[in-house]
């Protein structure tokens, strides 16, 4: 059967979502970057980003003309993050900022991606290195291991990997890696750049077992070293422990049914 074709007024949304998709990361960005980065002609984008100026989604700065995420879109996520408990987790995940000195962010499970959905700044020591993306996938990062290791999705998550990347070696990779979390209760990664950067990750556990997402920190490893990491995890399985009960929901399948379906 024939797919139908969006209707015109679908098509805008689907444009405008698309557009609004761009600023992952909060940049600013020219209407040509956004046309580039969107693939739709410059009037186009111009035409969508100006009423997503209007409905305050999106700002412009009046000296550069450049856009940015506006505040509206912020008043729209708010009762989203209190429903996720997020609001509620705040005050402890500042807490254990202030006192480890290292950005604390809140990763939950979206399809295979870790996401980034809260980070809590120090309000001393702080570098741009200790931001972590926006997305990652589940199997290539800390807080994604995390994730996998504790909860009942890990084996369809490893079956999908496996499917996508036929060499035994690293399935066989992935599945100890996991088994070492298990056993060590946190993740870790290290990021190979010009100045390497390591992640640290334990899972959020709620009262009924089931993972609400991973609490994670990164920075330069020649400063997260295995002394710090010794230092530091404790305090973040217990900061971890606090914030668990406040999350309403999961950050990912929860029942075989609902794995069996995906």
């Amino acid at each position: 059967m024939a797919t139908e074709e969006p209707r015109s007024g679908a098509r805008a949304v689907d444009r405008a979502i698309g557009v609004l998709s761009c600023f992952e990361g909060d940049p600013e960005l020219s209407v040509s970057e956004l046309a580039h980065l969107a693939d739709l002609p410059v009037s186009t984008v111009h035409r969508l980003a100006q009423a997503l100026v209007r409905g305050r989604l999106l700002e412009q700065d009046p000296a550069t003309d450049r856009y940015r995420i506006g505040h509206g879109l912020a008043s729209l996520a708010r009762p989203a993050l209190g429903r996720l408990g997020l609001d509620s987790a705040a005050p402890h995940l500042y807490a254990l900022a202030a006192g480890i000195g290292i950005t604390v962010s809140v990763s939950m499970a979206e399809d295979r991606d870790a996401v980034t959905v809260f980070q809590a700044r120090p309000p001393v020591y702080f570098c741009p290195n200790q931001l972590p993306r926006d997305r990652r996938p589940l199997r290539d990062s800390a807080a994604g291991h995390a994730l996998l290791a504790f909860s009942p999705f890990d084996t369809i998550a490893e079956e999908h990997a496996a499917r996508r990347d036929t060499r035994p070696a690293r399935t066989a990779g992935l599945h100890t890696d996991l088994d070492r979390v298990r056993r060590s209760g946190f993740a870790t990664e290290l990021m190979p750049t010009d100045d390497p950067i390591r992640a640290v990750a334990v899972p959020i556990v709620g009262p009924d077992k089931r993972v609400r997402g991973a609490l994670a920190v990164q920075a330069r490893s020649a400063r997260l070293n295995a002394e710090l990491i010794r230092n530091i995890v404790p305090a973040m399985r217990i900061t971890a422990g606090r914030i668990a009960p406040l999350f309403q929901t999961v950050g990912g399948p929860t029942d075989s049914a609902e794995l069996e379906s995906r």
